[in-house]
C-alpha cells in the first residue's frame, strides 16, 4: 500500500508481532490493545505502542477473530476510525514516522482478517 505525503511515497505495511524485525520496516507501531501471547517484552522491538488506534475492547469482544463477523467488524471499525480524534492520532503517527516507511505491529493469527489490514488503508487514505 503506498501514498504520497508531500511527493515523498509513505509505504504503509502491516506484520504480525511474532514476525523478526526488518531493517526496512521503518517506523514500527504495535497497534493492540493487549501484549502479544507469549512475547517477551525485551525480544519485541517498536517504535510506539498505540493502543488507541486498535478497536474499542467491545468491538474487539464483539468480533472475536470469526470471519463470518468480518464485515460488520469493518464498517465498525471504519466508523471508530472516522472520529476526529482517531485521524488526529493517524496524522500523528504519521509525523512521528519522520518520512520512514511504517509497518503496524499486531498479534491476530488471521493475515486477512485483522484490524491492521484496515488500519493501514484508513491511513493510507489521510494522502
Amino acid at each position: 500500500m503506498t501514498s504520497k505525503i508531500a511527493d515523498q511515497p509513505l509505504h504503509v505495511r502491516i506484520k504480525r508481532a511474532y514476525d523478526a524485525p526488518e531493517a526496512d520496516d521503518g517506523y514500527r507501531v504495535f497497534v493492540d490493545r493487549l501484549w502479544p501471547r507469549g512475547v517477551a517484552k525485551e525480544d519485541f522491538q517498536f517504535d510506539e505502542w498505540n493502543k488507541e488506534l486498535a478497536p474499542s475492547p467491545a468491538l474487539r469482544t464483539w468480533f472475536g477473530h470469526k470471519v463470518e463477523n468480518w464485515k460488520g467488524f469493518g464498517d465498525s471499525y471504519q466508523q471508530e476510525l472516522h472520529t476526529p480524534e482517531q485521524k488526529k492520532r493517524m496524522q500523528d503517527l504519521i509525523a512521528a514516522a519522520k518520512g520512514k516507511p511504517i509497518t503496524l505491529v499486531y498479534a491476530a493469527k488471521d493475515i486477512k482478517h485483522n484490524h491492521a489490514l484496515i488500519l493501514a488503508n484508513e491511513i493510507n487514505g489521510l494522502y
